[in-house]
């Protein structure tokens, strides 16, 4: 299979590719620190904008990107295929995500951890990276 592209979980070291921090970068951030939650790009430039910042889409698009690639934020896709983002503990951690709500809970799982190294040690891969979403419907959406 080819054209797979992994995405790093770790935050990148300082002297590793480390990207020169800028305004529009800090503001984006700082919008996602403040919202907590799973946001589109969409979403977060219209909060940027309401909050006076001057930051063009394509800057929030590109921003995001290379944060979810050097770890510092997490990035998933949502059932229609979307990409959202959100602010998240620095550690590798999976996520359950509801459908109907968006909520979402961070969770580790040693048990995929210890799962994962085996599967890949068995196949002769090394350096493995894994991500791992699970969506289902929270209790509150449940009812």
């Amino acid at each position: 299979m080819t054209g797979v592209q992994e995405r790093p979980t770790a935050l990148t070291e300082p002297g590793e590719g480390a990207r020169r921090p800028t305004r529009q970068r800090a503001a984006v951030a700082a919008v996602l620190a403040d919202t907590g939650e799973f946001r589109s790009a969409q979403e977060l430039h219209a909060l940027l904008r309401e909050a006076g910042d001057k930051v063009g889409l394509a800057t929030v698009y590109r921003n995001l990107q290379a944060m979810a690639a050097d770890g510092e934020i997490d990035m998933l896709r949502t059932d229609e295929g979307e990409a959202v983002y959100r602010a998240c503990s620095t550690g590798h951690h999976h996520h359950l995500v509801c459908r109907v709500c968006g909520r979402t809970v961070e969770v580790e799982g040693p048990t995929v951890e210890a799962w994962a190294t085996k599967v890949s040690s068995q196949h002769g891969f090394t350096d493995v990276h894994h991500t791992l979403e699970i969506f289902g419907t929270c209790a509150d959406c449940s009812r």
